[in-house]
């Protein structure tokens, strides 16, 4: 590892996973949602105290499709343990003619810690 990667290490804050559904939207034989998976953006310094994430991602592919998901978490939400999560809530990209709602609170970050 170079000095510069350790250094870029060393400025790393901590990131959360994301796991979650999206609403349903379509009607009929159409209806349907998407499931995603990743890992949050790195922690952003906010007002207060707190941080936030960035999210950027794409669902799963279904009926020849999929959604663009980007957003900002919320700020933490403490869990105990000195733990916390991030709450957020937006709309998918509009793809196929339609988009969804999507809802998820993350995972609690550096969980074997």
């Amino acid at each position: 590892m170079s000095n510069n990667d350790n250094n870029n290490h060393h400025m790393q804050r901590h990131v959360h996973e994301i796991i979650g559904s999206t609403m349903m939207a379509e009607e009929g034989e159409d209806r349907h949602n998407h499931r995603f998976a990743t890992v949050s953006g790195m922690a952003i310094p906010v007002p207060g105290g707190s941080h936030v994430h960035e999210l950027y991602t794409n669902t799963d592919f279904f009926s020849e499709h999929f959604h663009h998901i980007e957003g900002t978490s919320g700020p933490a939400i403490p869990v105990g343990g000195g733990k916390h999560v991030h709450f957020a809530s937006a709309r998918t990209s509009v793809d196929d003619g339609h988009s969804h709602m999507f809802v998820f609170a993350s995972l609690i970050e550096d969980p074997s810690a």
